[in-house]
């Protein structure tokens, strides 16, 4: 009862508007192969929901329990069972690490227990919890995500190599959102990444530099910027940070 929940980085990222307190996207999302947690179910008997692994992370804010909730499944198997997560994905990073913990946690109990929740609608109840879980739910190997983050369509990308440079600073999704908002969402320029959805991933990263292929890096540079520090020539940036890539 183990499954992986791969890391994933945005090889485009532009926010596309703001609605009802939340941004909409545009993004391509593709999952990392050599980097992945493990969520596992192990047997134990537990007085309530039991978590472990995820250092000082409650129970209560964790992605895993709220995708739980959000299935809304009456069920004693949390009571002989514990989740026990292995990280191996950095937190504050741009992977989705959380996100894709939740995302494998769901399926993983969907078909342990043969609860039979298709997966859109598995999915939609993700996307209460977190924008990114969709994408972890379907786990598409290549993905264009768009809206709040709930459509989720497969894209046929080429195969390429990624290398990830993962410094040591975290950076907080909300801080970077809310900077984006504030100081550049008034310069969303549409026409300007038309058509990006239809192009292999190297087809748009040749066209474009790591400012303009990811709309949150200008925002993570000005909340930190300590990232100017660190930043490689070439290299591209990965959600709202601080994970850099590069493929080939």
């Amino acid at each position: 009862m183990t499954l992986k929940a791969h890391a994933k980085i945005n090889t485009f990222l532009k926010i596309t508007g703001h609605k009802n307190g939340y941004h909409t996207l545009l993004s391509r999302f593709i999952k990392v192969p050599h980097l992945y947690d493990t969520i596992s179910f192990v047997a134990q008997k537990c007085d309530s929901f039991t978590i472990e692994g995820c250092g000082d992370v409650s129970v209560e804010s964790n992605t895993i329990y709220k995708s739980f909730l959000a299935m809304h499944i009456e069920t004693d198997f949390f009571k002989h069972h514990k989740v026990v997560v292995e990280k191996n994905i950095p937190t504050g990073a741009g992977l989705g690490g959380g996100s894709s913990d939740a995302g494998a946690f769901m399926r993983l109990f969907n078909e342990v227990c043969d609860l039979q929740i298709d997966t859109p609608t598995l999915a939609q109840m993700g996307s209460t919890v977190g924008a990114d879980i969709p994408f972890f739910v379907y786990d598409y190997d290549s993905a264009n995500v768009s809206g709040f983050g709930e459509v989720v369509e497969p894209f046929d990308d080429e195969s390429f190599e990624i290398e990830l440079f993962m410094p040591d600073i975290h950076c907080d999704t909300p801080l970077v959102y809310k900077t984006f908002k504030h100081e550049l969402f008034d310069k969303i320029e549409p026409t300007s990444f038309e058509g990006w959805e239809k192009l292999k991933t190297k087809e748009v990263l040749n066209r474009a530099d790591a400012i303009t292929a990811n709309d949150l890096y200008r925002a993570s540079l000005i909340a930190y910027p300590e990232l100017k520090k660190v930043a490689k020539e070439g290299w591209y940036f990965s959600g709202s940070g601080s994970t850099f890539f590069r493929i080939k």
